[in-house]
């Protein structure tokens, strides 16, 4: 939080002989003084000159979206709230490493006996900047390094170099970033990198080679990305073990498709959240501009939270997809949908549900998942706050199934498909929040409803992520 620094606009001896104040008298001045508090805060103001100071290379047009509301505000408590809002908005740009508000009566010919000037002074982030951290995703970790040039041009824009060595994927990546100005949640990006990771459940390792170009903008209540990518696709075998179903797969493939994301999100955490819904529906199209790949792709996630008892709080969750293939090409292995593990459907093995071949997983071409969880403060806490705020116990009922379909059969074999052979799971564990990074979860599973070729992990197991079902 920063500060808003506002001096008065009238001036009031305290106290002293020199001052021509009694002492005697100091009880009615503290009451005049209330008074006159009270009549600031509610006397109508005028904004005549807001300013910033500290500008280097960033262009002074580029600001004035964010701090034009404050000359609408009409009284003190307007001003030094909006003052807060545009300090906030200023900080959300990423150009800078301070902002503070100075608000002081206006000076000068023009003076107007309420007018208020407001002063922002800031300080711009250096042009080149290192980072240095670690990521956790799907019960992966990350070493990250980046080097950034943020507000190249003046305008917000962002370019990024970033290399990430994991334990199951490297990558590398230069980015360029755009706002717009006056809204910063619509901007532009364009991405060139590099990932190559290996998928051990499936025997494969795959290297990408690519480049991608995004808009983002929000719409209503809703905020959305369009996003074409264009990527060289290199597969391979991880082990000289793989069955020949993945070797089938292996090879070079191009890949052109456009892809279209909603969310709508009202929780107020996206790791550990007390209260508020999810929803997010992406579409992916491939082969329409090219590229050997050609489907159609649907995947939907949806979440509610709602506080219970005792600060407990109930979640239900649901996730489903399905992939349909375009022009007769089949869907590749590394388009597949996968399912299984601890941050899905717990008690089984990391991806470790469906089709599979000599041990082997192969993805499926329609999944779904459920999910209905307890969450609760640790008990036996002597009192709120500390290490133990961190923690949550967590019951669990879990459930999904993933299979490949014959689309000559219709919608109704569909459903039926996916309601056979359901594989469920139960338990109960202890979650560490690590901020609003990631969580980790250590549970005892009760996996259930096990079919011919799926790995279980019966009993204890331990997953680290962001998305969790």
């Amino acid at each position: 939080m920063g500060t808003v620094h506002a001096r008065s606009m009238d001036s009031y001896p305290m106290h002293g002989r020199d001052l021509g104040v009694n002492p005697d008298d100091l009880e009615v001045m503290e009451a005049v003084q209330e008074t006159k508090q009270e009549v600031l805060e509610n006397k109508d103001v005028v904004v005549q000159h807001v300013n910033i100071e500290g500008l280097g290379r960033t262009k002074e047009d580029y600001l004035g979206y964010e701090i034009s509301d404050v000359f609408t505000a009409r009284n003190l408590v307007e001003v030094m709230r909006k003052s807060h809002e545009a300090r906030q908005r200023l900080l959300r740009l990423g150009i800078f490493r301070e902002v503070e508000v100075v608000i002081d009566i206006s000076e000068g010919a023009d003076a107007l006996p309420n007018g208020l000037d407001v002063t922002f002074e800031v300080t711009e982030l250096k042009r080149l900047t290192g980072s240095y951290n670690t990521m956790v995703g799907n019960n992966e970790g990350s070493m990250v390094l980046g080097i950034k040039l943020p507000n190249i041009l003046g305008r917000g824009e962002k370019l990024t170099f970033q290399f990430s060595y994991g334990t199951k994927e490297t990558s590398y990546g230069l980015s360029f970033f755009k706002p717009q100005s006056g809204y910063f949640e619509r901007n532009f990006t364009l991405n060139l990198y590099k990932v190559t990771g290996q998928f051990p459940w499936s025997s494969l390792k795959e290297t990408d080679r690519g480049v991608s170009t995004e808009l983002n903008f929000p719409l209503w209540m809703t905020d959305h990305t369009l996003k074409w990518e264009g990527v060289w696709r290199e597969l391979g075998c991880l082990a000289r073990s793989a069955s020949f179903a993945v070797r089938e797969e292996s090879g070079h493939t191009l890949k052109s498709a456009l892809s279209h994301t909603m969310v709508i999100d009202t929780r107020n955490s996206a790791i550990l959240p007390r209260r508020g819904a999810l929803l997010r529906i992406n579409q992916e199209l491939a082969g329409y501009t090219g590229g050997d790949a050609s489907f159609l792709k649907e995947d939907v996630e949806l979440q509610l939270n709602k506080p219970f008892i005792w600060g407990s709080v109930l979640s239900a969750s649901l996730w489903g997809g399905m992939i349909y293939p375009l022009g007769g090409q089949p869907i590749s292995i590394a388009d597949r949908f996968y399912l299984g593990g601890p941050t899905s459907v717990r008690g089984f093995g990391m991806y470790s549900i469906g089709p599979q071949s000599e041990g082997d997983y192969l993805g499926g071409e329609a999944y779904w998942a459920g999910g209905l969880h307890l969450y609760t403060p640790l008990p036996f806490r002597s009192n709120k706050g500390g290490l133990a705020d961190l923690f949550r116990t967590h019951f669990f009922l879990n459930a999904g199934n993933l299979c490949n379909l014959n689309y000559g059969e219709g919608p109704h074999a569909h459903l039926q498909k996916l309601a056979e052979c359901i594989r469920w799971s139960y338990g109960a564990g202890i979650i560490l929040r690590l901020g609003n990074i990631a969580r980790l979860e250590l549970n005892y599973c009760f996996p259930m409803g096990v079919q011919s070729g799926d790995r279980i992990c019966d009993g204890v197991q331990f997953g680290a992520g962001i998305r969790f079902l």
